[in-house]
Parts: C-alpha cells; structure tokens; sequence
C-alpha cells in the first residue's frame, strides 16, 4: 500500500478542511480547519481522531478559518512540528486566528450571561473553544515556504507549494510520495480562484498526478454571466440606487481578499466618478491589519495591480476611505447622516461588528445588506439571501424591512467550468479524483459531470472516510 488517506471535513459539506495521510511511518494532515456551518459546529468541540503527538507536519493551504481554524486545538492538545505554507498565509493566519479567539472568549460569556437571563442551556459549551492565549501559541509553529519551491518531512515524503488563485499567499500542495524508486503524487487543490481576479495572480495548473483532491464550492452551477459578468456595474448600480432612496449600503465581507477586492472596485469607481463620493468605512480591525500584509507582499500582486500601484492609485489608501479600529468608532457610525458604504465582518454574518449595523438598518426598506460571498447554509447571511422575512440575530428577532442583494461574480472559489479547466491539463486519468469541500448536492454534481467528461474514476468521500492509495 503507498499510503491512506482519511477525510477529517469539508466531506459533503463546506467548512471544516482537514485531510490526514499516512505513508509508511509519516502522518501529515492538510489543513486543520474550523467548522462554521451551524449543523456541524459541535464536531469543533469533538476530540481529534488522532492523537496530535503523532502528526509530523501540518501542509496549510491558507489562512480562511475553515482551513486553519482548528489549530490553537492542535496544537493545545499536544502538536509539536511546523505548519508549513507561504509567509503571507502564516501572517494573515495568526491575524485571524487571534481574532477568532477574542471572538469566541466575547461570545462565551456573552452566550453565558444570556442563557442566565433566559434560563436555559445552550448547545455548546459556555467557554471558548481556544483562548488567545491557545492563538498566540500557533504562530512559532509556521514555517515559510515560497510558491514554486517543496519542503521535505523526511526522505520520502515532501509538500510542494504552488498559486492557488484564491487569496493572497493561498497555495495548491503536491505531496509526493516515495516508494519503491517512484514518485507518487497527491494533489490537495485548496479553494482554486478565477482566473484574472483583480490583485492576485492566477491558478497554476498541473499535468499530472496519481490522486487529486478537489474542492467544489461552486461544482453545480457556472457564476451569473460568467463570461460578461460586470461586478462594477452591478456594484455602481447596487449603490447609486441605495443612495437615492436615503440609504446605507452594509457589505458583510470576508476580511481576507474579499474586503481588499472590494476596495479596489469602489477606488475604480471613485475614479471614474460612476459613484457619488460617499464615506466607505472598513470596520474590521481585522481587514485592516490583513490590508497592511498585503501592502508587505506586493511581489504576489497580478501586473494590472501592479500597474496601479505605480500609477500612485492604490485602492487600499484613497480619500474616501475610512478605516475603523476602536468600538466606540464602529457606534458612531450609526449616529452619521446620510448614506455611506460599510464594509464590516465577518463575511457570513455568524459574529462581528456587522451583525450591529445589520440591526440597527435591518427595519430600513431604504437600505441594502449586499452579499459579495458565499453563504454557507444555516448561516445568518444564508438565511438573509433565502428571504427570511425575520431573522434571530444578537438574541432578538428582528423583522427583515431591508433590500437584500447579492453580487455572485466577488466569487474567489473557481465555478463549475473553472474547475474542469483545472483539470483539463492532466494527460495521464489519475488512479482517483476526490471531490469536497462542497455542500452534498454540488459534490455530487461536479463528480457526475467530471466523470462524464473524462471517463476518471470519480469519489464522494465521507466524513471521516479511509481510502487507501494504492
């Protein structure tokens, strides 16, 4: 047996990325990532089903919670080696990571001193899943390595680092196995982006491996006029029609990518005078500390970026921009007349300061929640873009009186089309192509329409699903 691998998340579902192989006497796991879709949260809280002592290394493809967010735990509970992945992955992780535990000790005594009030138990425990103190002990563990270039766990085993086209510092891992004299790859694709995004560069591509993993976000369908899709257009007119009723556009935004490609829209904008000279507030301490790594890696930059930046338009310091730090900037935002632009996390609804601006504009039919990225199902911002006419938000009911919209060509995950393009380069069938980090119905859709095109040996793993790589 070459080795076995076991699909520890993202199987039929979205969230939740972790990927353990085992070869020989060396155990990797890929990605180690938080659940953020309700129905699955408690596997959060469930023990490890390995013992962390045992892993000799962790390949991390990026920095998005549902990739990384399980690694204070890991590493708590008794991990010792290197999470390896790009520099700018290992800056903007620990950015997250400290977030996300200051998120989760406010929401463990705020959960609890409402369960009091209401005289009930919740469904999860009422203490953070990991400290800050659990986030700061991550980053000693992250070791650097450059796209193009391959670190070796020992001398069979060894992780090769590429462009994913996602977010920044995001990577492709081929984890090349030796045995018997042969090279045997596994290709664990990450979240694969579009093509000629705005500020990164795009995918790279393969021609072979012996077993791909493949994510499939977006497997089922290909995005809204994927070939002529406008997102400044549709964004331009999404703002000026808010600003003539008398109100405020509110963007939940992914803090990673999402927020920075937003800016570089609204500064085109802005440019060009498409769009009145409204305030954008970025009110996500979080994005803004991302927005400065990404100042650091301007070497990962597309040319168009590039070109920009030489041309002293920078879409991450223009005049309108206004960047929002302390809690007692983020209410005075309230108190503005006027319409203005906030961009606030987190990017699903399910924490962050933007669940406040949603409630305190939720009753206005003048205003717009405008959805720039997926929503994964059970999440609020799910709930929001199916229509919900109320919605449960900061232990309160709240009637639904706001315009809701979404803009599907933010999307930084490949479509249905994009990921057979991946694919279209490997000339040699691989023994098997995985499919997940996709909701039921999309896995199951790409595989069928993968497996119609190429004649592959196609799979829909389970959760926590063995298969040995023979």
């Amino acid at each position: 047996m070459l080795a076995k691998l076991t699909f520890l998340g993202a199987a039929r579902n979205v969230t939740g990325s972790c990927y353990l192989l085992e070869s020989q006497d060396t155990r990797v796991l890929i990605d180690c990532g938080l659940y953020q879709e309700r129905k699955y949260q408690g596997r959060n809280w469930q023990p490890f089903p390995f013992d962390p002592k045992s892993i000799d290394a962790v390949f991390l493809t990026h920095a998005h919670l549902d990739h990384c967010g399980l690694l204070p735990r890991l590493i708590r509970e008794g991990y010792k080696g290197k999470i390896y992945c790009t520099q700018a992955t290992a800056e903007i992780a620990q950015i997250i990571l400290l977030d996300a535990a200051k998120l989760q000790e406010e929401d463990a005594i705020y959960k609890a001193e409402r369960h009091k009030r209401e005289g009930r138990r919740g469904r999860f425990p009422e203490i953070p899943l990991y400290t800050v103190e659990d986030a700061e002990a991550v980053e000693p563990h992250f070791s650097a390595v450059e796209y193009l270039s391959c670190v070796g766990i020992n001398s069979n085993v060894e992780g090769c680092y590429y462009e994913a086209g996602h977010v920044l510092g995001a990577a492709t891992i081929s984890v090349n196995i030796q045995q018997d004299g042969k090279n045997h790859r596994v290709i664990f694709s990450g979240d694969i982006g579009e093509p000629d995004r705005p500020i990164i560069k795009d995918p790279a591509i393969f021609d072979e491996a012996e077993y791909i993993v493949i994510e499939s976000t977006y497997g089922d369908r290909t995005h809204e006029e994927h070939e002529s899709i406008d997102i400044q257009k549709q964004l331009r007119d999404c703002i000026n029609r808010t600003v003539s009723a008398g109100g405020n556009i509110i963007i939940p935004s992914f803090a990673l990518e999402r927020s920075q490609e937003l800016l570089y829209h609204l500064n085109e904008l802005f440019l060009r005078k498409e769009i009145p000279p409204l305030t954008v507030f970025l009110d996500s301490p979080m994005a803004a500390r991302i927005t400065e790594v990404f100042k650091r890696h301007a070497e990962l930059f597309d040319k168009e970026m590039m070109q920009r930046l030489r041309q002293g338009n920078s879409c991450f310091s223009f005049e309108n921009l206004r960047i929002v730090q302390s809690v007692e900037e983020s209410k005075a935002i309230n108190n503005i007349k006027g319409s203005s632009i906030i961009i606030a996390g987190s990017g699903m609804v399910t924490g962050g300061r933007v669940k406040h601006h949603i409630v305190n504009n939720i009753r206005r039919a003048e205003g717009t929640i405008l959805f720039v990225g997926y929503q994964a199902k059970g999440t609020p911002g799910r709930i929001l873009l199916d229509g919900a006419k109320r919605i449960r938000l900061l232990g309160q009911i709240h009637p639904v009186k706001i315009h809701i919209e979404q803009i599907e060509g933010f999307s930084a995950h490949a479509d249905r089309d994009g990921l057979l393009d991946w694919l279209a380069d490997i000339r040699v069938p691989p023994r098997c192509v995985f499919v997940t980090h996709g909701e039921q119905k999309a896995a199951n859709s790409f595989a069928k329409v993968l497996k119609e095109k190429t004649g592959w040996t196609v799979k829909v793993p389970r959760y926590k699903e063995t298969v040995k790589l023979v």
